[in-house]
This record gives C-alpha cells, sequence and structure tokens, in this order.
C-alpha cells in the first residue's frame, strides 16, 4: 500500500492526537478505577438481560478469549501464507502484539474487573480490566481484515464481502458483548478502543 507523504503526515497527527486520548482516559482511570457513570452505563446496557442474548453475546466475544483468539490469528496468517500473500501473513502474526501491550497496561493500570455486587457479571476473568483485550484484539485484527479484503482485489468479490461483513459486525457489537457480559467498564472499553485505533494506524503506515 502506497501512502503519500502529506497522507503520511496526517495519519501520524491523528496518531498523536488518538494517544494523547488514550493517556488521559488511562490517567483517568488509574487515579479514578471506579465511577458512577460507568457503573450507570452498565446498567444501561444490561437492563433488558434474557438468555439469547447471553448466548449472543458470549458468541461474539467468543473470538477474543483466550486460547481461541491465538489460535483464530495463526490460523488466519496460515490461510494468507498459503495463498502466497506471505507479506500479508506476518502482519497478520503482528497484530497479536496488541494483546502483548495490553497486558502490560493492564498490570500497570491494575483496575479491578467489575463485580457481581455491582453489576451482572455473565463472564468472569482473572486479568485485570482496563484497557479491553477483546476491544483491541478486534478492532485492530479484524480491522486490519478488512483493509487487506479492501487491498486484495485478485481475491474473489464474494469472499471479501463476506469477510468484510463479519469483521464490521463483531467490531461494532464487541464494546457492547464486553459491558452485557459485565467483563468490563465503559471506559475500559474506550481505553481499548484509544489504543487499537493508535496501533491500528502505525500499522497502516508501516505496510
Amino acid at each position: 500500500m502506497i501512502i503519500h507523504p502529506k497522507q503520511k503526515n496526517t495519519i501520524l497527527l491523528v496518531a498523536g492526537i488518538v494517544l494523547v486520548s488514550f493517556l488521559l482516559i488511562t490517567t483517568f482511570v488509574f487515579y479514578f478505577p471506579f465511577s458512577l457513570f460507568d457503573k450507570e452505563f452498565s446498567e444501561e446496557i444490561q437492563e433488558h438481560p434474557n438468555a439469547l442474548l447471553d448466548a449472543a453475546m458470549k458468541a461474539v466475544s467468543w473470538f477474543g478469549n483466550m486460547p481461541n483468539s491465538v489460535i483464530v490469528v495463526l490460523l488466519t496468517a496460515l490461510l494468507f501464507f498459503l495463498f502466497q500473500y506471505k507479506r500479508e501473513a506476518l502482519f497478520i502474526l503482528f497484530t497479536m502484539g496488541s494483546g502483548i501491550v495490553s497486558t502490560i497496561i493492564k498490570i500497570i493500570v491494575n483496575r479491578s474487573r467489575p463485580s457481581q455486587s455491582l453489576v451482572r457479571v455473565i463472564e468472569t476473568t482473572t486479568q485485570q480490566s482496563f484497557p479491553s483485550g477483546h476491544m483491541i484484539l478486534y478492532m485492530v485484527f479484524f480491522g486490519f481484515l478488512i483493509l487487506l479484503m479492501l487491498r486484495l482485489t485478485a481475491i474473489p468479490n464474494f469472499i471479501r464481502t463476506g469477510v468484510s461483513s463479519i469483521a464490521i459486525l463483531l467490531i461494532l457489537v464487541i464494546p457492547f458483548s464486553r459491558i452485557y457480559l459485565g467483563a468490563h467498564w465503559f471506559t475500559d472499553v474506550l481505553g481499548g478502543f484509544y489504543w487499537a485505533h493508535y496501533t491500528f494506524l502505525l500499522l497502516v503506515i508501516t505496510i
């Protein structure tokens, strides 16, 4: 993908703004790990629970659970490699790096997950809460797949359309899934959104 110098400068400027936004929300969460806004937002999302919605939200989050996320990324990279898209396969593998960075940030911020006493917890996890690793993975990995589907015109159109449609759907629904399941607060998802955007923009100018 050829990016002109002016376009690259614009992308870098946007990436800088996104990074500052991430640092601001991270600072807020570090000093104020609990907020009434987060609790009220979760209550709104969880206002009408039912078994079918529970199952649907779990299904959406499935791709980001361990070891599912690693398997999905590795299989996708292998598929691209087998079809001679070796450079693209390598960059797909690079998307796993976002999860490593996410884990480091989680340890530093050390924010607790939403508790059963505050919200309805459907999915329990052991890692810290901020930022949302699912949000980061979905935006970086599935977002990169969308970019590849737009770029690789040699791939049949029905495959490109199908993959892009599923990826867009997952990206749009995952923030609500994580909050609905009681796995994250809104600010966790927002932090993941900012960090994923920053990572994705760097990926775009690198490929």
